[in-house]
């Protein structure tokens, strides 16, 4: 799995986030950027390509995760203001009780944000409701941070 990332600098995440998995698929198989179409469920993949892709943007970056199997990535600026009282509404019994005890809350709120995003882009399920059915750990390895951002990227085994 290759990640990448970027600063937007003036441009859309959509712009950014299309001009860096270019960048990223050129470097890898050596060829342009294959035609992008969109699952039923609305995930986007590369048509004639074996190769996956998941891009994530937030207000200042881009981040893009290539791999040759199903992957999903999620991404959010670690000063990003979000409200605690969400915790009730998407963490599991067992993540709440995470939340709960952890020191930085705020931290551990956007931590499983993204863990819950990047799962739900790498199935292509897209996220509907409340995804209060997951059981995330705070200490989960896939998640990182980068360019002050908490990243989480899953990806299917080879």
């Amino acid at each position: 799995m290759i990640l990448g990332s970027a600063a937007l600098a003036g441009r859309s995440g959509h712009e950014a986030g299309r001009r860096l998995l270019a960048e990223l698929y050129a470097r890898e198989v050596g060829g342009p950027l294959p035609e992008i179409a969109l699952s039923p469920g609305g995930k986007p993949f590369f048509v004639d390509s074996p190769w996956h892709f998941s891009i994530s943007h937030t207000k200042r970056h881009v981040f893009c995760a290539l791999s040759r199997t199903p992957v999903g990535i999620d991404a959010e600026e670690l000063d990003r203001n979000i409200s605690l009282n969400l915790a009730d509404k998407i963490l599991s019994p067992g993540e709440k009780a995470q939340f709960d005890a952890a020191p930085d809350k705020r931290k551990a709120l956007l931590t499983f944000w993204v863990l819950k995003e990047a799962a739900v882009k790498h199935t292509g399920q897209g996220l509907r409701g409340y995804p209060s059915d997951t059981d995330f750990d705070l200490n989960d390895p896939r998640v990182s941070t980068h360019h002050g951002c908490l990243v989480a990227v899953i990806e299917s085994p080879l």
